[in-house]
């Protein structure tokens, strides 16, 4: 048992020799290249160019894609504050469940409190069991935001039981 903890010791640290022998040797070769520093010099620049541009402008097509991302996200947000699934549809109900509390909690993790609360309430509003989610919510919520919440919520209520009185309306001329 002694020669098997011994030999497994002295093989490991010939492997971890080796392992750093490599490591110098690549580290050398990689910085001998001759295109190294200029290679080294140009991702400085490039990466501090960024920066800059992020910071004053947004002309780089990265900072683009992320702003019509950003304005995307919020027109999906906006949209669905008005719109209701079909209540009769239950998959249409946890996709929109789903969607609404990863709206809201997007919306609270940038700041905006107020959309993000919004898409929460609706969230609670088609919820089946509300009570459980609201103490979710007060637990993991910000006390200030929860309140929001609740002061929200019968106002979101009654939009979505006009709306549901909206449908069966349609619903009943369908027939």
């Amino acid at each position: 048992m002694l020669q098997i903890g011994r030999t497994g010791a002295i093989v490991a640290g010939v492997f971890g020799a080796a392992f750093i022998g490599y490591c110098i040797y690549f580290d050398r070769k990689r910085r001998k290249a001759p295109d190294f520093k200029v290679k080294l010099r140009e991702r400085k620049m490039s990466k501090k160019q960024k920066v800059d541009t992020l910071g004053r402008s947004r002309c780089t097509r990265e900072s683009r894609d992320r702003g019509r991302r950003k304005q995307r996200q919020q027109d999906k947000a906006n949209d669905s504050i008005g719109k209701l699934p079909d209540l009769k549809d239950v998959e249409a109900v946890q996709k929109f469940f789903l969607e609404e509390v990863q709206l809201g909690e997007e919306l609270l993790a940038r700041g905006d409190s107020e959309k993000g609360v919004d898409h929460l309430s609706n969230a609670v509003s088609v919820c089946g069991q509300p009570q459980q989610l609201l103490q979710v919510l007060q637990q993991t919520l910000p006390h200030q935001v929860f309140q929001m919440l609740i002061q929200r919520l019968p106002a979101v209520r009654q939009r979505f039981l006009a709306g549901l009185n909206a449908q069966n309306l349609v619903d009943d001329d369908v027939e």
